[in-house]
């Protein structure tokens, strides 16, 4: 890769160019749901406004598990189209996690406007998530192939899993800020692995599945996946506090504001530092209830205290870790150059 501008303008085109491949099976599966399930839907990807009309908003979300499901089948030997009901199936449940999530961690916004819960309320977004699980369930069971079947076992499992995350991340919020029962390194990292990484280990496994790749290639690409998860999780810790919000669509500071024990908080307040200790004293004693004052303060210690340089430095070994595992598995070299763009993309990111 010769430099990191042009890494970052690969990967932006390798996701601009899943979205581009898969948005038709998007569209067509949504319409599937019934008409208003189907327009709250729409208006969640961004393809409309709140009455249904349309929009000229620019590509929603990143794309970044379709895009990784294509290259893995691609990276077999595989035409990309062969992962396509893999791609729709994981860009389909991970937004039916973003309308819950959304709900459940109380964001009012998604994507620079008003979160599905907010526009149109609690109950009928809760309908559209389920709505959107149901059709990935269906968009990859449809083929009706045993390797479709197999793929769906994965998404389900890799759902569960991610659900054991979500359980982690949510008793979080309730822990102590330090001392017994407060969050440790290891349960911030088992509850990445779980949370973010095992839907990005489906989506690679999942297309090297449907490409028709062997149980090894398979488990190796759900290892990569795996990894590259929780290096995505890091970067997205760090954009939760010191993101620009033009580009994350939330204030600056959001994560420590709400109580998330994100891992710039963990590693701060687990650092021994003197700065470390202050940010406890100040969390404790503002309670999770920060002023804007209080919440610069504590931005600049866990800062200080050497959350930010703990949290970039993990999302490198992530990364570095989850490459190694592919780079003996011959394949292309258009397609390793794009996967390790994507990789980089995915640990470097500010959006």
């Amino acid at each position: 890769m010769s430099s990191p501008a042009r890494a970052h303008e690969t990967a932006v085109s390798v996701c601009r160019r899943a979205h581009a491949r898969l948005e038709p099976t998007l569209r067509e599966a949504v319409h599937r749901l019934p008409q208003q399930l189907s327009r709250m839907s729409g208006y969640h990807f961004g393809w409309w406004g709140p009455d249904g009309t349309p929009t000229d908003r620019a590509m929603p979300g990143k794309a970044v598990r379709p895009a990784l499901a294509y290259l893995a089948a691609e990276a077999l030997g595989a035409p990309a189209e062969h992962a396509t009901p893999g791609a729709a199936a994981v860009e389909l449940v991970h937004n039916f996690a973003l309308v819950h999530d959304d709900i459940m961690d109380g964001d009012h916004t998604r994507r620079g406007r008003p979160a599905l819960w907010q526009q149109y309320g609690t109950g009928p977004a809760l309908l559209a998530g389920d709505g959107l699980y149901a059709l990935a369930a269906d968009t990859l069971a449809a083929p009706r192939t045993q390797r479709s079947c197999w793929a769906l076992t994965l998404l389900t499992r890799a759902m569960i899993t991610t659900l054991h995350g979500q359980a982690y991340d949510h008793a979080f919020t309730r822990a102590p800020w330090s001392g017994p029962g407060s969050v440790t390194l290891a349960d911030y990292r088992r509850a990445a692995s779980a949370k973010t990484g095992a839907l990005l280990a489906a989506a690679t496994a999942i297309g090297a599945l449907l490409a028709g790749g062997g149980p090894r290639e398979v488990a190796r690409f759900a290892l990569f996946g795996r990894g590259l998860g929780v290096a995505f999780q890091c970067a997205d810790d760090l954009l939760g506090l010191w993101g620009e919000p033009a580009g994350t669509g939330k204030p600056v500071g959001t994560d420590l504001s709400e109580g998330r024990r994100t891992l710039p908080l963990v590693a701060a307040l687990n650092s021994g530092t003197t700065a470390g200790d202050r940010l406890h004293a100040l969390l404790r004693r503002s309670e999770g209830r920060l002023s804007t004052e209080d919440l610069h303060t504590a931005l600049e210690l866990t800062e200080a205290a050497g959350g930010r340089t703990a949290t970039e430095a993990e999302a490198r070994r992530r990364q570095e870790a989850a490459l190694s595992v592919l780079a003996g598995l011959p394949m292309p070299a258009r397609v390793r150059t794009e996967l390790l763009a994507t990789a980089h993309y995915v640990t470097a990111r500010r959006t």
